[in-house]
């Protein structure tokens, strides 16, 4: 049985245990990993995701009136709350029931009539590794609140509102590209998304190239300051070049007048532009399966992450360069915002374990840290089923 499908079993068998019946429905999430097209989202820019075949689980029983009980397996913890009765945002906004209060309370914000339930969570997407946890917990609450109410399920709407709980119930400035690719999946293919018309392209997947996350083990800590840096610094960027976004800087226009721009203000700008090139290339080269040509652009794109954006860091670069001189890697690049976090690697289907057990082996012998490493496959968006 798939690891995916043992969570599934977990929350059914505790909920069978807690309320000596079988769940009504199960709603699943996934999480996700960025193949490319990283800090180019706050430009309206591109990116090129894929949902992974880790996800969160959720059984659950439809109640009547708005009395939300909900256990937490990975947590052991039980929250209650009423979804006609927010009160106040909390001021500890850090706990997982936030996430799942937030999304009714954004949901019944945009006039939706909602209905209680009582379940049991659980999931295997790594916390705080850059897999967007978070957002999985969002969207497979979101499809719960939408069985139990019986509400239309609407992928791109029901992430603006899950973006919306994260943003201003959790207090977490993030972009659109978890909660979207968590909403709408598709298996077997990673998604090209335009960040600005939120328009989403499929890209098939070859079956010769394993997406391999590499969990370097460290995490981002306090890096709020530096993000809020860099998106200053690429609006400054756009109010130079006299347009709305970054996104609508080409190679030609910067280079024309890059070099009236202040050295650190050039290389954001240059990485943005760059990378929104890159992601629109890969997504071309893997649609006609060269997955040689997506690896030297993944390659390039951590180069430029590094050095022009500056959000890796040694642990970071050091998986990175352990991946590349591996047989099979076609390339790696840190995924996500950076600081910490993980890479992520495509590599020959048929090399893919031995690549995993060589670069965990290495890592850890360089940094003493034990790295957790992930064959991935693309998976669906958030579903809902009967048990």
């Amino acid at each position: 049985m798939s690891h995916d499908l043992l969570i599934r079993e977990r929350v059914v068998r505790e909920f069978e245990r807690r309320y000596e019946r079988a769940p009504a429905m199960i709603a699943r999430a996934p999480g996700r990993v960025n193949l490319i097209g990283d800090h180019t989202d706050y430009n309206d820019g591109f990116v090129l995701p894929m949902a992974i075949d880790r996800a969160v689980w959720i059984a659950l029983r439809p109640r009547d009136g708005g009395c939300v009980r909900a256990y937490s397996l990975d947590y052991d913890e039980s929250r209650e709350f009423d979804v006609h009765q927010f009160g106040t945002r909390p001021e500890d906004r850090g706990g997982w029931a936030e996430y799942v209060r937030g999304v009714a309370w954004a949901l019944a914000g945009a006039g939706l009539v909602l209905r209680g339930w009582e379940g049991v969570i659980a999931g295997d997407v790594p916390l705080g590794a850059g897999l967007s946890s978070s957002a999985a917990l969002e969207l497979a609450s979101a499809r719960a609140f939408a069985g139990s109410a019986e509400l239309d399920w609407q992928p791109v709407a029901m992430a603006q509102l899950a973006q919306h709980a994260e943003n201003v119930w959790v207090g977490v400035n993030c972009g659109i590209m978890d909660q979207l690719i968590s909403a709408a999946g598709i298996a077997g293919h990673a998604v090209l998304i335009d960040c600005r018309s939120l328009d989403m392209t499929p890209v098939p997947m070859p079956d010769d190239a394993a997406v391999v996350v590499l969990d370097t083990a460290t995490r981002r800590g306090l890096v709020d300051s530096l993000y809020n840096e860099r998106r200053a610094q690429c609006e400054a960027a756009a109010r130079f070049f006299g347009v709305p976004a970054l996104r609508d800087v080409d190679l030609a226009m910067f280079e024309a007048r890059a070099s009236d721009l202040d050295p650190v203000t050039r290389a954001r700008a240059r990485h943005v532009v760059t990378e929104n090139a890159r992601t629109l290339d890969a997504a071309a080269a893997l649609a006609r399966a060269d997955v040689e040509a997506v690896g030297r652009l993944m390659n390039q794109s951590h180069a430029s992450l590094r050095d022009d954006f500056e959000v890796s860091r040694a642990e970071l670069d050091t998986m990175v360069e352990i991946a590349c001189a591996q047989p099979g890697c076609f390339g790696a690049r840190m995924t996500g915002a950076g600081f910490g976090g993980c890479a992520v690697a495509l590599v020959d289907t048929a090399k893919a374990d031995a690549f995993a057990t060589t670069v965990a082996a290495e890592y850890a012998a360089t940094y003493d840290l034990t790295p957790a490493i992930y064959v991935c496959m693309a998976s669906d968006g958030a579903t809902i089923d009967g048990p």
